[in-house]
């Protein structure tokens, strides 16, 4: 599973590793040609919906863990952490905090158990990353998307913030600043009666005027007691009929969701080595992935961890 970092080649700056073939996520589109080699199947239940007050106020506490995970974050990265020391970070935060990992060891058929506390994708890496892609320690200039999934009392909270090291170029923070704007512009577009399509059409109307890519195939998901349900919830407009089947299901009260753009700098494209975790780019472009946690009730959203949207765009300084 380990493997070394290179360093950036005159072809890719931002790349990481070598070419990778073509696959895709533990949760993809269902119709996606990649689905049924990745999809989890005990996940294809029917949606469940957060009625109770009591339930409610647990998925909100587990959000609130998630979060004050990455405020604690903010003060700890710097540059010349290893992923591993990071992920160490992270670990001992959750046990201080009462909470497990819900990513570690998390299994899908065909990958082997996730190793990692949380994902911790660098640069090139969309989403997935693990502690053990590389033991070179992150630098200036880096950036570096962590995905934090918990277990609080039998609850998940999943919410992902994309981090500059001590300062980034340009395009990285347009970039950064598009992935968080059409993360905000989406949850603002979640109304109960409305379609899940709605989300979609406001994050790739988002990214569009930014002149960046989002991911296709990836996207974000149900949850609750369990990490992934549906719906599936794709940030991008289908093309074709058939290609997002809950497109026009609408968001419900009660709905729990983990909704979540990744967005690339240039193709859309993604690629990773058959069997293992990490998704890059195509080409070594950038990457960014945000990640926020949404409960609909009877008159609007509720942002379970709207608090991450004060995160700053550079740790490190």
């Amino acid at each position: 599973m380990s493997e070394s970092w290179p360093g950036n080649s005159p072809r890719h700056p931002h790349r990481w590793c070598s070419a990778r073939e073509e696959l895709s996520s533990f949760w993809v589109m269902p119709n996606s040609k990649v689905a049924r080699m990745m999809v989890n199947h005990h996940d294809q239940e029917t949606i469940v919906l957060v009625k109770r007050t009591r339930d409610k106020e647990a998925a909100a506490r587990s959000a609130k863990c998630v979060a004050d995970v990455h405020f604690a974050l903010v003060d700890f990265l710097a540059a010349g952490q290893t992923l591993s020391e990071i992920d160490e970070f992270i670990g001992r935060t959750l046990e201080g905090m009462g909470c497990k990992s819900a990513f570690l060891r998390y299994r899908i058929p065909g990958h082997p158990p996730f190793p990692s506390h949380s994902c911790l994708s660098p640069n090139d890496c969309v989403v997935h990353g693990t502690h053990l892609m590389t033991d070179k320690p992150i630098a200036p200039g880096d950036l570096l998307s962590i995905d934090i999934g918990v277990t609080h009392k039998g609850w998940i909270g999943d919410a992902a913030w994309t981090y500059g090291i001590e300062g980034v170029e340009d395009e990285a923070m347009r970039l950064m600043r598009a992935g968080r704007e059409s993360l905000k512009a989406g949850v603002d577009a979640m109304q109960p009666g409305r379609p899940l399509l709605d989300w979609a059409r406001a994050v790739e109307n988002c990214i569009n005027e930014a002149s960046f890519s989002l991911v296709q195939g990836l996207g974000g998901h149900g949850y609750g007691r369990r990490l992934h349900g549906p719906p599936f919830i794709s940030n991008v407009v289908p093309k074709r009929q058939g290609e997002w089947p809950d497109a026009f299901r609408t968001f419900e009260p009660g709905l729990l969701v983990a909704v979540e753009p990744m967005v690339n700098a240039r193709t859309p494209d993604i690629t990773n080595t058959p069997s293992d975790w990490p998704i890059f780019t195509s080409d070594g472009a950038l990457s960014v992935h945000y990640e926020a946690d949404v409960l609909i009730t009877e008159h609007g959203r509720d942002v379970l961890t709207e608090s991450m949207f004060d995160l700053p765009d550079i740790v490190g300084n």
